[in-house]
């Protein structure tokens, strides 16, 4: 198996509707391991790593969203080992503060 890491920027309306936790949900599901916090009002970015085909299926969830969102852009980009390093220590995928 070979893990990728990748950043995802999601932005709308992505706070107040259960993101972060729709994030950690299927993360977990996908077996992606990482992080994801709030950014401004209307940003959530995750840091995740796991296998390719994972990723790709993660990208489109989270191009939904969960029920109450409305994601207007998503960015996907590779992540390097010090975003992922936020998390360092946990496992799977974590809430961490926002910023």
């Amino acid at each position: 198996m070979t893990v990728h890491a990748e950043r995802f920027l999601i932005t709308g309306l992505v706070q107040g509707v259960g993101f972060r936790a729709f994030v950690v949900r299927e993360a977990g599901r996908l077996e992606l391991a990482g992080w994801v916090r709030n950014r401004g009002f209307d940003q959530v970015e995750a840091a995740l790593q796991g296998e390719a085909e994972a990723l790709d299926v993660f990208a489109v969830l989270a191009q939904r969203g969960p029920a109450l969102a409305e994601v207007e852009h998503l960015e996907r980009e590779p992540a390097g080992p010090d975003l992922l390093s936020l998390s360092a220590g946990a496992r799977g995928c974590v809430a961490l503060a926002s910023v």
